[in-house]
């Protein structure tokens, strides 16, 4: 201790040794064993001796330096240093022994059981805290929620203001709908006004036209014309005799006067039409009745400056003014002459079908007179149902669905099948698919022109292998007008169509199914025919010398794949006596039909 400084006595040191030494000691052993106790929680001995080293080496060198009194610091300088020297000599004890508990646990059971009580308490502080931190977790989550909240609450209360916002504007529409729907009522009243004019002005136009027409055969019956006409009945009947005396100035202008009416008539106006395309040419006509058609309201007018237009630009203005107006019977008689004989020259059968629709439409309007008020003569209403009518009579069955159709006649040789097509009408390609889908293939033409088209023929047959399965066969065609027919699925069944052919041909050459005495071979019945085609055949009975028929000829299975080959060990025919002069045979065949009971006599 003569180290610390010239102030510090030996009488100095020994003196604070013995008034401090013995409580400094004490509380440094206490200290010690306490530190070894709690060393399962912490090594609390090292941090006692590693602060009081410390603590000791900062007071010796103050003592030194002479920066405190060395009567004052000397005691704290021997704590510290007992302290140091206690806690370390636990510590360095401790590592020795390895021991985790502690010396004195070691030593005494009831200090270990302390310390285990101590790990519970310090077990429970560490939940605890634990809680604590979870519980200030929770604070966050809640406070973030109210924040959640806040912000939910003011999204609300602009929705609330956005929803009443929206409330006034839909008031607004609501009281709009309403003057709408008050507009729209009052607007149907006055279409139902109009519409009851409207009925009531047809009424009055029908009533007039039937007015004209009633003077018109009046007039057309004394002859003559009308040196002053005023009425429109007048005015057409002078045309007429103008027309028919060759006048066609004078005649021209008594048209042209009637047309000054707007009585909607068809046939004043047809018969006008006929003689400015006379004169004028179809241009001059379509000219005079372009500019009547603007002036007047009549439908007529308007219809008969239609047909004034050249072949497919009359044809779509006349089917948008049927689309129009559906009910205006004249359209559907001068529609049929669009696709008639006399129009066409030559009709395919698309054309047939949609003249007899027209016609059919034309006729239905016969009944209860509802022709009558289109025309103001008479005899040309009377003259166009007898035309509709004969060519409706000479049309037939033309619009049956099931009526001519493409047909498909398959033949079977040893090679495959070869099928036959059959068209209702002249056409100019033809070509098939085997099938529902895939592309179509075209037959070609033949070598040769056919007169009905001016175009080579095609070809109107095609080939298939023996083994095609049942399916569908589709058809279509090309008409002499260019138009696609079709397609028309037709079935084909390999084995009926082999059976149904081979019936053919037994019941169009039954003279051959039976041949006595062939060839010189006397004594012998051949039925080499009825073995060729026996796919068709259930069974034969025959009988000999007009008995009945009890005998059955037995015949071998029908080979499908080669139908009309006779087997090699299968003999074709059969003996007969002398005194045997005819034979009976009938046919039972596949489709349960038999054949006529065909007699067979001996030459």
């Amino acid at each position: 201790m003569t180290d610390i400084g010239a102030g510090a006595t030996p009488s100095l040191i020994r003196a604070s040794l013995s008034r401090t030494g013995k409580w400094a000691g004490s509380v440094a052993f206490i200290g010690g064993a306490v530190s070894d106790i709690l060393n399962p929680l912490a090594p609390f001995a090292a941090y006692i001796a590693l602060v009081a080293s410390i603590a000791a080496v900062i007071i010796a060198i103050a003592i030194v330096l002479r920066l405190v009194l060395a009567a004052k610091a000397l005691p704290a300088l021997v704590f510290a240093t007992s302290a140091a020297a206690v806690a370390g000599g636990v510590y360095a004890v401790q590592k020795e022994t390895s021991s985790q508990n502690g010396i004195i646990a070691g030593l005494v059971p009831a200090v270990a059981q302390l310390q285990k009580s101590m790990g519970i308490v310090a077990e429970k502080v560490a939940r605890i805290e634990q809680t604590v931190t979870q519980t200030q977790k929770t604070v966050e989550e809640v406070k973030k929620s109210t924040d959640t909240a806040a912000q939910k609450t003011d999204q609300i209360a602009s929705n609330q203001q956005r929803q009443t916002v929206q409330g006034a504007e839909t008031q607004k529409t609501v009281e709009a709908v309403k003057q709408t729907t008050e507009t729209l009522a009052a607007g149907q009243q006055q279409q139902v006004a109009q519409a009851e004019k409207l009925q009531a002005t047809t009424e009055q136009i029908a009533a007039s036209i039937d007015t004209i027409a009633k003077g018109f055969a009046t007039l057309a019956a004394q002859g003559g014309a009308i040196a002053e006409p005023k009425r429109p009945d007048e005015f057409y009947h002078n045309a007429r005799v103008y027309e028919l005396s060759g006048d066609m100035l004078n005649a021209r202008r008594s048209y042209l006067a009637f047309a000054g009416f707007d009585v909607d008539a068809i046939d004043p106006y047809t018969r006008f039409a006929t003689l400015l395309r006379v004169q004028d040419g179809k241009a001059g006509a379509r000219e005079v009745f372009g500019a009547l058609a603007d002036k007047g309201k009549a439908l007529s007018i308007k219809l008969v400056h239609i047909m004034q237009f050249d072949d497919a630009q009359r044809l779509d203005k006349l089917s948008a003014f049927i689309s129009a107006n559906p009910d205006f019977a004249p359209a559907y008689y001068l529609e049929a002459q669009e696709f008639s004989e006399d129009r066409l020259g030559s009709q395919t059968l698309a054309d047939k079908r949609s003249e007899a629709q027209a016609l059919t439409k034309f006729v239905s309007y016969e009944k209860d007179g509802g022709l009558l008020k289109y025309f103001v003569d008479q005899t040309q209403l009377a003259d166009w149902l007898d035309r509709s009518r004969s060519r409706l009579a000479a049309l037939g069955d033309v619009l049956d669905p099931a009526r001519f159709v493409p047909s498909l006649t398959p033949m079977r040789s040893n090679q495959g099948w070869s099928m036959t097509i059959s068209l209702p009408e002249p056409a100019t390609a033809i070509s098939w698919r085997l099938g529902d889908t895939g592309p179509f293939t075209d037959t070609g033409p033949l070598a040769l022109n056919d007169q009905r088209t001016g175009k080579p023929m095609p070809n109107p047959s095609f080939e298939l292998p023996d083994s095609t399965a049942a399916t569908t066969i589709a058809i279509k065609y090309i008409d002499i007008r260019g138009r696609e027919a079709g397609p028309f699925d037709i079935r084909f069944d390999p084995d009926a169509a082999l059976q149904q052919g081979n019936k053919q041909i037994l019941d169009q050459f039954w003279t051959s199914w039976i041949a006595f005495d062939a060839s010189g071979n006397h004594g012998l019945v051949y039925f080499t025919q009825m073995l060729s085609y026996r796919c068709a055949i259930k069974e034969v009975r025959y009988s000999l010398n007009g008995a009945v028929l009890d005998k059955a000829l037995a015949m071998p299975p029908c080979n499908a794949k080669d139908p009309y080959a006779i087997p090699d060990d299968f003999q074709p025919y059969f003996k007969v006596a002398d005194s045997v002069k005819s034979m009976s045979v009938q046919v039972t065949y596949t489709d349960g039909t038999k054949s006529p009971v065909r007699e067979y006599k001996r030459q």
